[in-house]
């Protein structure tokens, strides 16, 4: 039986101006690309450049706009924790991706929005999520398994992407993918490169008509905004009652949430199918790059996994046992954090470091520099998993790694995301051996997350 969907009828994105926001030239986005312009491979050394130069606190005027970059894990708690109130999200350039989810709200808001779907990220529900992982793990081998055969060189970034999306839609919506992950990742990926919007504005600036890829921009956001009410309307894997999904249906019913209605419940699947998904699959695909170029390390994982699982499926008591898997997983996100710079936006006036915040200045702060900064971090350009070993993670002083973000506003699905990249990781690795072939070091996109410059190219081989 198909199930009843949750609306009645879906509402459609203006594409008018699609393509303004993360590129306009009021976007903070656009201004940080003008920071980092330097012909470069890593992006990130110039703003370290900036940090060891002209300190921990760094205002830029910028046109009708005035950018604080932060640098020091204690100005990181202060925005993060201790005047958290006084900054707000920087939301511009999201809303169409996201429409009004909770990644696009602040404050009373949203908590209120929140509050219903806490309980689908609590550690107690990793458990049930475990065997539908596995799932869609053991799919994404049997592709892995066909280009081992053929000796084809993929993408790993779109393959952890499309792996990340199954593992979402079988674990918290009840749902086999109803969409094509492939076709949903470039569409995306054509709107969420602050580069393409870059090179949209400065061509028009330069009085160049650019209207082809506005219009596929556009494209793009119309693609993006049929996937939830696909995923809605698809028939459930199991009729399965502890789900995300079944909490925001239940939150649209519910007289004591009325902002929760029917296209706060898209949204938030939107919020769930992009950010979770876009964070999982980059930590995933830069771990990939990382052990293909350090095959001990490799070597490390698969002999741990048969330790602890065997011939057996993972269960949530493995997770715990497969210490050196989660700390190549951790140590991946210290080297490339997938969200490089947490922007919050000063509410009143403040003073950081000496140097005084106004009301609406963009405060970044740089939490890939902290990750990367040898005041923190023995030798900060190595991977080292072994750092996160024992006792030594106890030492890290805090607020210097910030995967997930700090305080009240920390990522929803940060733990969960840890679990499937520790399962993924181990698994896929006790059958394949994956081969990166691009170029060493690999190059850095800073746009909104850190993405790889061109992608992480790859070929795989399967072990006897």
């Amino acid at each position: 039986m198909t199930a009843q969907p949750l609306l009645r009828e879906t509402s459609t994105p203006t594409t008018a101006g699609a393509a303004q926001g993360l590129g306009d030239e009021n976007s903070i986005w656009f201004k940080l690309t003008a920071l980092t312009r330097a012909e470069t491979d890593n992006p990130m050394t110039i703003l370290m450049q900036m940090a060891e130069r002209y300190g921990p606190v760094i205002p830029v005027n910028m046109a009708n706009q005035r950018i604080v970059i932060l640098t020091e894990p204690e100005d990181f708690k202060h925005v993060l924790v201790t005047k958290a109130d006084s900054y707000v999200k920087y939301f511009d350039g999201l809303k169409p991706i996201f429409g009004k989810s909770m990644i696009t709200n602040d404050g009373a808001l949203w908590q209120k929005i929140r509050m219903p779907q806490q309980p689908a990220f609590h550690p107690d529900m990793f458990a049930e999520y475990i065997p539908y992982f596995n799932a869609a793990i053991r799919s994404k081998m049997e592709i892995w398994a066909d280009y081992a055969r053929t000796g084809e060189t993929f993408e790993m970034v779109e393959q952890t992407w499309t792996l990340a999306a199954d593992m979402i839609c079988k674990a918290l919506f009840d749902r086999d993918m109803p969409f094509n992950p492939h076709f949903v990742f470039k569409c995306v990926k054509i709107y969420t490169d602050v580069m393409n919007h870059k090179e949209i504005r400065l061509k028009r600036q330069a009085g160049e008509l650019f209207e082809v890829t506005d219009e596929d921009a556009a494209k793009a956001v119309e693609a993006w905004w049929s996937v939830p009410p696909a995923v809605i309307g698809a028939d459930p894997r199991e009729q399965r009652e502890r789900t995300l999904l079944k909490l925001i249906e239940a939150a649209v019913k519910d007289p004591k949430f009325p902002e929760f209605d029917e296209q706060q419940a898209i949204d938030e699947i939107k919020q769930y199918l992009w950010a979770g998904t876009e964070t999982t699959a980059l930590t995933l695909a830069w771990s990939l790059y990382e052990v293909s170029r350090n095959p001990e390390a490799a070597d490390r994982i698969r002999r741990e996994g048969e330790e602890v699982v065997g011939d057996r499926e993972p269960t949530a008591a493995d997770y715990s046992a497969l210490a050196y898997t989660r700390a190549v997983i951790q140590e991946t996100m210290r080297l490339y954090p997938p969200v490089w710079g947490l922007i919050r936006v000063a509410s009143e006036p403040d003073v950081i470091g000496g140097k005084e915040i106004h009301p609406g200045d963009r405060v970044v702060i740089f939490a890939y520099g902290a990750h990367h900064n040898a005041r923190f971090w023995e030798d900060p350009e190595a991977f080292r998993p072994e750092r996160w070993m024992g006792g030594a993670a106890k030492k890290q002083v805090k607020y210097s790694y910030l995967p997930f973000g700090g305080g009240k506003r920390s990522c929803i699905g940060g733990a969960m995301s840890q679990v499937e990249n520790t399962l993924a990781l181990s698994q896929l690795l006790r059958r394949f051996r994956p081969e990166y072939v691009g170029p060493v070091p690999a190059g850095i996109n800073a746009t909104v997350t850190l993405t790889p410059k061109g992608g992480l190219m790859f070929k795989m081989h399967e072990l006897s």
